[in-house]
């Protein structure tokens, strides 16, 4: 009796054969349940589906490798298990409906972003990117200013965390040896294991926008966090304070945001993603001097490949021996 097939969509390169050969491996150290199949992206929808028709499960390898509409077409789907822990280019709903769910990679990447965001944080308070720039530039430090409140530590700063879920956690916790105080907001409820952990206090949004020094993002996107942070949220931040988005771009205004800080209404601002990716080469953003803007490679690590491909087989391989499956994404 043939395995139940999991089938990995991506595109026809070293790197999709070399995950797709991981996930082999993986299947057999995860009991063997599967059959792995990669399937070139680049082929026509009808031909992706004709060769995925028995597929249970799908993995996407690559940015928009599967979409929903395709997904609706295979029969025999059950779950689309990603890589990344963002999944709002999928409709939840609409593959609800169909009884597929959709699992993200379990926190797969959440030491890397977590990390980043940290560092995002630093660059800002240290002009770290008009200081390398300088050099590059052999300016020695012209382009930098000298002007000490430009400059600013970490320690004994307020720092809050919207979103203390597996990443914003992770945040939380390093912070600690940078002597900052966290607090932070979520819609969900914290369990007190992790509180202690990170040491982190619960205040509601409003109270952490408007005593923060460093507020860092670490939400889904979704209905109810698409531009979560704009003009109001904006105006309730200190003029000292910086902005930290690591998560999607559409959480925060960004005509909003370009606003706030031409106008000095906050000191500044930490991004590895935008509301429009590439952004457009003339984006206020990249040009502005108390701005870092990262491409959106906060979780690339060889590590979170190696974390969040190993959960993806070993979720797929549950769903084939009708366990329950952990990462699930639920529609809001």
């Amino acid at each position: 009796m043939p395995l139940p097939l999991v089938v990995v969509i991506g595109p026809d390169d070293a790197r999709t054969r070399s995950v797709t050969e991981r996930y082999e491996l993986l299947a057999r150290q995860h009991g063997g349940s599967v059959e792995v199949r990669w399937i070139d992206s680049g082929l026509s929808d009808d031909d992706v589906i004709g060769q995925a028709r028995d597929a249970i499960a799908v993995i996407p390898a690559g940015p928009r490798a599967v979409t929903t509409g395709l997904a609706l077409r295979l029969p025999n789907l059950r779950l689309i298990q990603t890589t990344s822990a963002g999944t709002d280019y999928l409709d939840k709903t609409a593959l609800g409906e169909s009884g597929v769910l959709v699992a993200n990679n379990g926190g797969g990447n959440s030491v890397a972003v977590s990390e980043h965001a940290i560092a995002l944080m630093i660059s800002v308070y240290r002009k770290i990117d008009l200081q390398l720039s300088s050099i590059r530039e052999g300016t020695w430090m012209a382009g930098v200013t000298g002007e000490p409140e430009e400059f600013h530590n970490l320690v004994d700063k307020t720092v809050g965390i919207v979103g203390l879920g597996r990443i914003g956690s992770r945040v939380a916790r390093r912070l600690r040896g940078w002597e900052c105080e966290v607090i932070y907001s979520d819609v969900v409820q914290i369990s007190e294991e992790v509180e202690r952990e990170t040491r982190a206090r619960r205040v509601d949004l409003d109270e952490l926008l408007s005593t923060s020094d460093l507020i860092t993002l670490h939400v889904p996107l979704d209905r109810s966090t698409h531009h979560m942070i704009s003009t109001r949220e904006l105006e309730l931040m200190k003029p000292t304070a910086i902005l930290i988005n690591a998560c999607r771009g559409p959480v925060v205004d960004e005509a909003a945001l370009i606003k706030a800080l031409d106008s000095g209404q906050i000191f500044g601002a930490g991004l590895d993603v935008l509301e429009e990716e590439p952004t457009p080469t003339d984006n206020p953003l990249l040009t502005m001097e108390n701005v870092v803007v990262t491409p959106h490679l906060a979780s690339l690590a060889q590590e979170s490949g190696i974390r969040s491909t190993d959960f993806a087989m070993a979720n797929v391989s549950r769903l084939a021996r009708g366990e329950e499956l952990e990462s699930i994404v639920h529609p809001v």
